[in-house]
């Protein structure tokens, strides 16, 4: 089960190193737009070296991800999918504040990346980041407490087409941690949160790395991260 928490300590430490991210197919668009891709520590603080190499001390999240002997896989899946919905649904909700429709018009991550939302009906709708976002939170909630695709009771199996579903849900994790680096980095850092994001981030890159759960080009926006943390580890 995930044990991230939110810790009042921080320390400059290593951080494990991130492979890249591959595998299955999605279902939400990503537009991207090319007409502006900053790649300076101005447009992107969260790459200086004085906040990437902080992280919660004492999380190995590196024996968080691998699947315990003994346990099945959909097991494994569905009590990490959510613990990390928790984890992130409480980080983003911290910053709720400042992101609204005035301040985050667009669903927007690193590279200009904008996140455009598929409705049931085929749609994509390019809306505001708290919309988006809401959208995104309320969908994997409705996820995890259908009993016919998160069964709570014993005996009860995991329906076909469960890792669609689980990837297509860490995928939104995703998104919603790149509008945070990109978006409300500044308020992050004001708030002395740089240390829990980095680690709920990298236990989030490893964890789909092990299970296969997103593609390299979902995790694109925030390569050049993956990269800086990866490389604390001695990578």
């Amino acid at each position: 089960m995930l044990q991230i928490v939110l810790f009042p300590s921080v320390e400059q430490t290593t951080s494990p190193v991130l492979p890249l991210a591959h595998e299955p197919d999605v279902g939400e668009e990503v537009c991207l737009s090319r007409g502006i891709n900053n790649n300076n520590l101005e447009e992107r603080p969260y790459l200086q070296q004085q906040y990437v190499c902080q992280r919660i001390p004492h999380t190995d999240v590196c024996g968080l991800t691998a699947l315990p002997p003994g346990v099945d896989h959909a097991e494994w899946l569905a009590s990490n999918t959510v613990a990390f919905f928790k984890h992130i649904n409480l980080f983003s909700s911290a910053l709720s504040e400042f992101c609204t429709p005035s301040t985050c018009p667009t669903a927007c991550g690193p590279g200009n990346t904008v996140y455009v939302w598929t409705d049931d009906h085929g749609r994509k709708l390019k809306c505001s980041a708290p919309l988006y976002f809401d959208y995104a939170m309320s969908y994997i909630q409705e996820l995890l407490t259908d009993e016919d695709v998160f069964p709570t009771k014993a005996g009860k199996g995991f329906p076909t087409g469960f890792i669609f579903l689980v990837q297509k849900v860490f995928l939104l994790f995703f998104r919603t941690l790149a509008h945070i680096y990109w978006a409300h980095y500044k308020e992050t850092l004001a708030l002395g949160l740089h240390p829990h994001l980095n680690t709920l981030f990298t236990h989030l890159i490893l964890f789909c790395r092990q299970h296969a759960l997103l593609e390299a080009e979902d995790t694109e926006p925030l390569q050049d991260l993956i990269t800086a943390l990866g490389q604390q580890g001695g990578a």
